[in-house]
């Protein structure tokens, strides 16, 4: 147990009852959990909600210790510490709840509005490959020594964040890589964290809006954060922002990553490469690496990912021979990932969910020559309905077959999802069918698809649930390709033995 005082160290605050010199139990925020007799409640104020509304019942519950951030009633027996800001404190009081965890790792932090996912696995694959105990924390969940935890946000609110450096320290980790999204910044969830190496991939108008931020230069505030809160940075030079971003850069060096000669790392020949055994891109990697490299995922764009991770592998002496490695047995769950079902089909599954990402994704194969490129997607219920007239739009503009079937329903039936879909396709005159059940859409798809197909199968990505009427039921792409194709087999024995 830590007393008050311990855990409002280097913050300033006043103390308007009780006394900071008494211990705690244990710490939180959130209302709705369980509370131990004694403990601190720090109330957080966000654009829906206010916690300070809930000071009785966490008081009911045994909170002894709150920390606010406006004038409170007095109530008895407790103590009452105001601040300016309590998403700051709870950063601070976290740390320190944790006893500094962060302090005791090399943490690598991943931002820009593209790439951060992708970049933060590559990093993690190449650091364990040489032998460094690492830790992931980003958009698929926190991951250390093959056990996965579900996080809510790409960058969990800030004592969940200590609690999780806290657990990968224990394990035996000695570095963490983690995305840092442009609220992570906003909201101080990283508050008080220090960046041994920072990683910026690039910037694009995006997450402007009711609820995140309310212009893009409010998002290009945040983003430029990373250059004030890293001892060494890596920095995308091609990115037409990086300038801007950088100007206020308060680390210590600057190591830049693109395609033009003289960067600290560059990429000459990027082309896309697809065998039977393969598909991504193949390039020449120049700087302080010398070497062509096959990398295992689909996208000239991946170089840029690619070079990202190896700068900080290289600032962390992985040798050549593991990069080669792993860039070419390189997949990232959810993005752009490759699923074996046959020698001449080829089936991926991706995240891509808005109008620009699924441009993005269905342009990117077309590079690699499909005969026919097939589509499997849906659109997220309780949601904006220009997204999937737009969806609907660009899938009929490029795809040869749009199979329209459920994503997320939620609380929407999916006829009426499909329906807003099919306005979009009919604006580019695609061709479609459509079969609501998406175990039956995915295998549809693989059953009717012809050598030398593509099929992407878009929307949920890693996710491994499909949510319908408030309930999450277990559903994963990967997992149910998989079951099709044994479906397929054992269905081919059973018609032998007849």
């Amino acid at each position: 147990m830590r007393t008050v005082r311990e855990l409002l160290t280097g913050l300033t605050y006043t103390c308007d009852q009780g006394t900071i010199d008494q211990e705690i139990t244990d710490l939180v925020y959130d209302s709705r959990k369980e509370f131990r007799e004694g403990s601190m409640f720090v109330c957080l104020t966000g654009m829906v909600y206010d916690a300070h509304v809930y000071i009785t019942q966490a008081i009911e519950k045994g909170a002894k210790v709150l920390v606010v951030e406006k004038g409170v009633q007095a109530y008895k027996g407790v103590t009452i510490i105001r601040v300016s800001n309590t998403r700051y404190a709870l950063a601070m009081i976290s740390a320190a709840y944790f006893d500094y965890p962060a302090r005791k790792l090399t943490i690598i932090g991943i931002t820009g509005t593209k790439g951060k996912t992708t970049t933060a696995w590559m990093t993690k694959a190449l650091l364990e490959k040489a032998g460094y105990q690492t830790g992931i924390i980003g958009t698929i969940g926190a991951c250390y020594q093959d056990r996965m935890i579900k996080t809510k946000n790409s960058t969990p609110e800030s004592y969940e964040l200590h609690f999780l450096f806290d657990q990968m320290y224990k394990a035996g980790c000695t570095h963490v890589v983690m995305e840092v999204s442009s609220q992570a910044f906003m909201t101080c969830r990283v508050a008080g964290i220090y960046f041994q190496y920072g990683i910026y991939t690039n910037l694009s108008p995006d997450h402007i809006g009711k609820g995140e931020h309310k212009d893009f230069e409010e998002y290009l505030f945040y983003k430029s954060q990373i250059f004030q809160n890293s001892e060494i940075c890596i920095a995308n030079a091609d990115d037409k922002y990086f300038n801007r971003v950088k100007e206020k850069s308060t680390c210590k060096k600057i190591y830049t990553f693109g395609c033009q000669k003289g960067e600290d790392i560059w990429a000459e020949q990027i082309t896309c490469l697809r065998e039977p055994d393969f598909i991504g891109i193949y390039c020449k990697i120049c700087g302080v690496y010398q070497m062509g490299l096959k990398i295992g995922c689909m996208g000239r764009f991946n170089a840029y990912n690619a070079m990202a991770a190896m700068m900080a592998a290289y600032l962390l002496r992985v040798p050549d021979k593991d990069i080669i490695e792993v860039m070419y047995h390189m997949a990232v769950r959810g993005r752009v990932e490759p699923v074996h079902i046959s020698e001449k089909v080829q089936l991926l599954i991706d995240y891509a969910h808005n109008a620009a990402s699924v441009e993005s994704l269905l342009t990117t194969m077309l590079e690699y020559q499909p005969k026919r490129l097939i589509c499997v997607f849906g659109a997220g219920g309780n949601r904006s309905k220009l997204r999937r007239y737009d969806m609907g739009e660009i899938a009929g503009r490029y795809a040869d077959l749009s199979i329209l079937t459920a994503d997320n329903p939620r609380f929407e039936e999916v006829e009426d999802i499909i329906a807003d879909i099919k306005v979009g396709m009919e604006r580019s005159h695609g061709h479609y069918i459509e079969i609501p059940d998406r175990k039956e859409a995915i295998r549809y798809s693989i059953e009717h698809a012809e050598n030398g197909d593509m099929i992407v199968l878009f929307g949920k990505g890693h996710e491994d649930y499909q949510e319908i009427k408030g309930i999450r039921y277990p559903f994963e792409d990967r997992k149910v390709v998989e079951e099709v194709i044994y479906e397929k087999r054992n269905s081919r024995r059973d018609c032998k033995s007849l």
